[in-house]
């Protein structure tokens, strides 16, 4: 059996995970949570040189707590671990979380981009991302929105909107690989001025347009950047069914950051505070764990990849937009 996208070719193909999108168009920004059915082993990778994080340190391998209740992807720069705060209360009121005497403590990891210059309205007199965290786990389902959703609702890249992507693979071995990514680069996804994604060689059907490789590339070099902006940073999602530890999750994060350097040019660079989590629902036992582990990471590493084109290519125009979409490209 060849490797093939699930059903959905999204990350909810892994049984027992559900995403869940909230936008505010005003602003141009938005939160994504993902959430299981139970808790689930969870390690986290970050190659970027600015990242925005909560709870990630305890996703290291020594630490006491292996399993979190849900990961959260937020714009909003700092302002938007908030939402995080939001999905935890709303979790704590439904009784999930880690249990210490006779409290209840949701474990809820996040990570943020930068999307406060985007066009959007930012004089907020509230933060708004704990709203949208809980408002994102309430609509938590096995389908959802890509393209402008979610935490990609702001993302921009270099030359295009970005977006909320998804992709998944099913492996010979029965095991399922999904990710989720809120694609904000200070690069892009794109070759030169044509509508062709970096990411092309690993496109299964016509996922994101079909359009193949680009035959001429540009001076690879010195590609264009927002740099200027400082308006950056990918962060995502690889999951699997597969029974993995800690450590192993932290493998397969690493192992899926392979996805972000084959889909952005340039990737993980100081101004990005790219980041990847890894997820184990721990469903499917593997036969050949050194094997299977390989081409887990390496089934990460391509899923990754589409799923960045994806978000860019599903990304939709919107009022105040500072940068045209993908499918200005090609008149669609």
């Amino acid at each position: 059996m060849d490797a093939r996208p699930g059903n959905r070719n999204l990350i909810t193909d892994v049984a027992g995970l559900r995403v869940g999108n909230a936008s505010d168009a005003d602003i141009k920004t938005g939160a994504t949570v993902l959430v299981g059915d139970a808790q689930f082993t969870a390690g986290v990778h970050v190659m970027g040189g600015a990242p925005g994080t909560r709870e990630t340190d305890l996703l290291a391998p020594d630490r006491m707590v292996e399993q979190v209740d849900a990961l959260v992807l937020s714009g909003g720069s700092a302002f938007g671990l908030d939402a995080a705060s939001g999905v935890a209360d709303a979790l704590r009121g439904k009784g999930r979380g880690f249990v210490v005497g006779d409290q209840t403590v949701p474990i809820c990891p996040g990570a943020i981009l930068f999307d406060l210059l985007n066009g959007g309205d930012k004089d907020w007199a509230e933060n708004p991302y704990k709203r949208l965290g809980a408002e994102a786990l309430e609509a938590a389902s096995t389908t959802f929105g890509l393209g402008t959703a979610g935490a990609g609702t702001g993302a921009t890249t270099a030359t295009l909107k970005g977006g909320l992507g998804s992709a998944s693979l099913l492996l010979p071995s029965g095991h399922m690989v999904g990710t989720l990514v809120a694609v904000n680069p200070v690069g892009t996804a794109t070759v030169g001025e044509g509508p062709h994604f970096w990411a092309a060689p690993f496109e299964i059907g016509e996922e994101f347009g079909g359009l193949g490789a680009a035959t001429q590339y540009p001076n690879v070099q010195t590609p264009p950047t927002k740099l200027s902006q400082h308006a950056n940073t990918t962060i995502g999602i690889v999951a699997t069914d597969a029974t993995l530890t800690q450590a192993q999750c932290t493998r397969m994060a690493t192992a899926a950051h392979d996805g972000f350097a084959r889909a952005l040019v340039p990737s993980h660079t100081p101004m990005d505070g790219d980041l990847i989590f890894a997820v184990s629902t721990g469903t499917v036992d593997m036969s050949d764990p050194d094997f299977d582990t390989m081409m887990l990471g390496h089934a990460a590493a391509t899923c990754m990849a589409r799923a960045i084109a994806r978000a860019v290519y599903l990304a939709t125009p919107a009022e105040g937009d500072t940068l045209p979409c993908w499918s200005s490209l090609v008149g669609r």
